[in-house]
């Protein structure tokens, strides 16, 4: 799996990010799981015309001291379709940016 791993997590800090995450992102269906949702114009050609796959995302988790950003887009709707695809360097961007973004906010040192 590609995906982007802050590890060494001060319990302050896993804290502070959980809050921020509840805050700026629809949580999933298990705890430490959110939904960062990819914005229409970042959709790649893998998801144009997959309107029934979509709302597309990235998959988020918090773990005892770790966050984890996947790198692969999410349909909310299918599990296998050819729409399900790594980021592109475009999404990547955007993942990376709403990570640093989190990070500085919250003043994360891991």
């Amino acid at each position: 799996m590609r995906q982007l791993l802050i590890d060494e997590l001060t319990k302050e800090e896993q804290d502070a990010i959980d809050s921020y995450l509840r805050r700026a992102l629809r949580p999933g269906p298990m705890e430490g799981l959110f939904w960062l949702p990819l914005p229409p114009d970042l959709l790649a050609e893998a998801q144009v015309g997959h309107d029934n796959c979509g709302p597309f995302c990235f998959a988020v988790t918090l773990e005892a001291g770790k966050l984890c950003f996947e790198l692969l887009v999410r349909s909310q709707i299918a599990l296998h379709c050819q729409c399900i695809a790594h980021a592109t360097p475009v999404q990547r961007e955007f993942v990376l940016r709403f990570a640093d973004k989190l990070l500085a906010e919250e003043k994360i040192r891991a």
